[in-house]
């Protein structure tokens, strides 16, 4: 049995992100890796793309939903989208690392990286 994953990298949206007042009044760009566990055989085997998790609807569904709402940690960002991802993809493994550029002067960015699993 292998292991798949299917990724997106630097999937970047703005939203509004920050514990300041001044910060929730403009938006800010956040920046999305993610690892789904997906279980690719079939599709590998039938070349039919209703058995492949779509990541443009995965990617679409992520800026809709991050941009919609207002957070002031990244750490809920995070973890609402991968919950949201479980339960609109049925993925059950998922890592993702979310990054804010330019939130510390002397960074490139912050941010963190969370892994869960849901069991079936």
């Amino acid at each position: 049995m292998s292991k798949e994953y299917i990724f997106i990298e630097e999937l970047t949206v703005f939203t509004q992100i920050g514990v300041y007042d001044w910060e929730q009044k403009i938006k800010q760009k956040l920046i999305f890796d993610i690892e789904m566990a997906w279980d690719s055989e079939q599709a590998a085997k039938t070349d039919d793309v209703q058995y492949c998790l779509n990541y443009a609807e995965v990617s679409e569904f992520i800026l809709n939903y991050v941009e919609k709402h207002a957070f002031s940690l990244i750490e809920r960002v995070a973890y609402e989208v991968i919950e949201q991802l479980h339960q609109q993809f049925h993925i059950q493994h998922i890592r993702l690392k979310l990054r804010k550029p330019d939130a510390v002067a002397q960074a490139k960015a912050v941010g963190i990286v969370v892994e869960k699993s849901f069991t079936a």
